[in-house]
C-alpha cells in the first residue's frame, strides 16, 4: 500500500477513534429512535429510510415524538427545521477551513455534519490547524456515526418488537448525556458561556411549552446572548 493511500486510512480512523466515547452516549439514542418510531406508527421502511436518508439524530428524535402526540405536520416541520439551524452555525465555522476542497467533498461532510463530529473536528482543528487531511479524519468520525446510527434504529425496531415498553425507560437520558459532552469542552470564552447560560434559563422557563416551542426559543435566546457577547468583546479590543 503507498504512502499516499496510508495517510487517509490512518486520518479516518484516528477520526473513528476520537468519536468512540461520544459515540457510547449516542447508542441508547438510537435505540429509542427506532422505539419511539415504531410505538408512533412509522413503518420499518420509514424509520430505516429517515435515518439512512436524513440522518437528523435530535431531529428526528422530535419528530417521532410528536408524531406520537398526533401533531399537525406544519408544526413538526416548523420544529425541526429550527432545530437543525444549528447545523448552519457548524457548517459556517468549517467553511474557512474547507473552501479548497471540491464541492463534492464538501456536500459528503454537509451531509454527515452532526453535533459529535463537529465537537471532534473542531477539537482536532485547534490542535492541528496547519496538518493537512481533515477531510478524511472528518469522515472517520461521520462515517462512524452515520453507521452506529443506522445500526442502532435496526436495533431499536427489533427490540421495540420484542421488548414492549422500552420507550418507558428513561433512555432519553443518554441525549442528555452526549450534548453536554459536546458542549462542555467548547465553553472556553465568554461568548460560548453566555450561550449556553442564556439558552439553559430560558429552557427552564420554558419547559412544558406545547410543540417543543420552548426548544426552539432558547435555542435563538442562546445564539442571540452569544452574537451580543461577541460584539462586546470585540468592542472592548478596539476600544482606546
Amino acid at each position: 500500500m503507498s504512502s499516499d493511500s496510508v495517510q487517509p486510512v490512518q486520518k479516518m480512523f484516528l477520526g473513528a477513534r476520537d468519536t468512540l466515547p461520544l459515540i457510547l452516549a449516542a447508542v441508547p439514542f438510537g435505540i429509542l429512535y427506532g422505539v419511539l418510531a415504531k410505538a408512533s406508527g412509522l413503518s420499518a421502511w420509514a424509520t430505516i429510510g429517515m435515518s439512512v436518508l436524513v440522518f437528523a439524530g435530535s431531529s428526528q428524535f422530535i419528530a417521532v415524538t410528536m408524531l406520537a402526540s398526533a401533531v399537525a405536520w406544519p408544526a413538526i416541520l416548523l420544529t425541526t427545521f429550527f432545530v437543525n439551524l444549528r447545523h448552519m452555525l457548524y457548517a459556517a465555522a468549517l467553511v474557512p477551513h474547507v473552501r479548497h476542497l471540491p464541492e463534492l467533498v464538501k456536500a459528503k461532510m454537509a451531509f454527515w455534519l452532526t453535533d459529535e463530529t463537529f465537537a471532534v473536528v473542531s477539537d482536532w482543528l485547534r490542535k492541528n490547524s496547519d496538518e493537512p487531511g481533515l477531510e478524511w479524519y472528518y469522515f472517520g468520525s461521520g462515517l462512524l456515526m452515520y453507521g452506529n446510527w443506522i445500526l442502532c434504529t435496526f436495533i431499536g425496531l427489533t427490540l421495540g418488537q420484542s421488548l414492549p415498553g422500552m420507550e418507558s425507560w428513561g433512555l432519553e437520558v443518554a441525549m442528555i448525556v452526549a450534548f453536554v459532552g459536546i458542549v462542555a469542552p467548547a465553553l472556553t470564552n465568554p461568548p460560548m458561556w453566555a450561550c449556553a447560560a442564556a439558552a439553559s434559563v430560558c429552557a427552564v422557563l420554558t419547559w412544558g411549552w406545547s410543540n417543543q416551542s420552548g426548544l426552539i426559543i432558547s435555542g435563538l435566546v442562546g445564539v442571540a446572548a452569544g452574537v451580543v457577547m461577541e460584539k462586546l468583546e470585540e468592542n472592548k479590543k478596539v476600544a482606546p
